[in-house]
């Protein structure tokens, strides 16, 4: 016989050499204890062949559901598969929650081995089913979109303008300080570094219109997407995402709004609204810091402003312009299809969050490829 005590739980174990065994539990069967007499059952009753398991619970005072997970272990074999089981001395109380566990119960609510992984053939398969199918939902939300704007702009009772102040506020405005500092940063480090290298060549001068070139055409209009996409399409996709998970947006429909009219037309129009303008001020902030290293290095204003002019023409702006809407309508678009897109689970809206970032970022650097190839051509 082995007598084990373990906090408020006294567990006798007797094994017979002829194959029978018996368990006398004492005190307090619960979540504290159960683990410890799990283990120390699977050490004492490990013998082969054994024939009858008895497991007398009359001694037991208190059963929490970790106690009855274990004596349903038990009862239904499988610590001792070759033994019959019985589980005697239940008080009445304790009788009828045992008897609502039941071994269909334990077969559902099992979880799954999932140790075993797919072959490659059948990962592939998984995941060139996935794009499709998020292509489908891409296309599906671009030809809603292209339905619901045009009539939603034009209808004033359809289209709810607060909501786009407070967007182009939350989303563009409260954004200004930390583009300042970064575009700021950025014009200072390009003009930094051609500056010793255009030095040898006696062409310092030009760093002004390196600092016009890279900065209207090209770094204005990125850093303001790429910033936009790190702190307002992660909202975008965070807000709509929580609202899923808590079934808000089936609340919508019930009441008969359709999601699309009701939240992504505002943050899409306030996002092709507000990225032109904010690509327009990282500009001009990166421009200024590329004239203050100028004029660190003993460049005049007047020299450094017509360096500028010279380098920088109309259809520059125009194109960093175009760059900011179609950058605005993709940050915001895909932010708002990625909250659409929310499973159910607590790390749901984070996922959404994570894929509304990096597929922002990917297609606005696809965008800002094609612009640089059709510039090249009509130049």
């Amino acid at each position: 016989m082995t007598t084990t005590t373990q906090n408020e739980l006294e567990t006798d174990v007797q094994v017979t050499p002829d194959g029978h065994a018996r368990v006398v539990l004492h005190n307090q069967l619960d979540a504290q204890t159960a683990a410890a007499c799990w283990s120390v059952l699977e050490r004492n009753l490990g013998v082969p062949n054994l024939k009858t398991l008895e497991v007398d619970v009359s001694g037991l005072s208190h059963c929490d559901g970790a106690g009855f997970a274990l004596l349903q272990y038990l009862n239904l074999g499988k610590m001792t598969p070759t033994a019959k089981v019985s589980v005697v001395g239940f008080n009445d109380k304790f009788e009828k929650v045992f008897r609502e566990f039941t071994p269909a119960d334990y077969t559902a609510f099992r979880p799954q081995n999932s140790t075993r992984k797919n072959s490659l053939p059948a990962e592939v398969g998984n995941a060139v089913a996935q794009a499709a199918t998020d292509l489908y939902e891409q296309v599906n939300f671009l030809g809603d979109i292209l339905i619901n704007l045009p009539p939603t702009l034009v209808s004033r009772k359809r289209m709810r303008w607060p909501e786009v102040r407070r967007v182009f506020e939350t989303a563009g405005a409260n954004a200004v300080p930390i583009v300042s500092l970064i575009s700021l940063l950025v014009g200072l480090i390009i003009a930094f570094e051609s500056a010793q290298p255009l030095a040898q060549f006696g062409a310092q001068i030009y760093v002004a219109n390196m600092i016009g070139l890279v900065i209207v055409r090209e770094l204005g209009p990125l850093l303001a997407a790429i910033l936009l996409a790190g702190r307002s399409g992660s909202a975008f996709a965070a807000e709509i995402g929580t609202m899923k998970v808590n079934e808000e947006l089936n609340a919508l429909e019930t009441l008969g709004l359709d999601p699309i009219r009701y939240l992504v037309i505002q943050r899409l129009t306030a996002g092709i609204l507000l990225t032109p303008l904010l690509a327009c001020y990282a500009t001009f902030m990166g421009v200024l810091g590329g004239v203050l290293v100028m004029l660190g290095l003993g460049f005049p204003l007047k020299l450094i402003f017509h360096q500028l002019s010279s380098a920088v023409h109309l259809n520059d702006v125009v194109f960093a312009a175009a760059k900011g809407v179609v950058f605005g309508a993709i940050v915001s678009g895909v932010g708002c299809l990625r909250g659409l897109q929310t499973k159910q689970g607590p790390s749901a809206v984070g996922i959404s969050t994570t894929r509304a970032v990096v597929t922002s970022i990917l297609l606005i650097i696809m965008a800002d490829a094609v612009f640089s190839v059709v510039f090249f051509m009509l130049t």
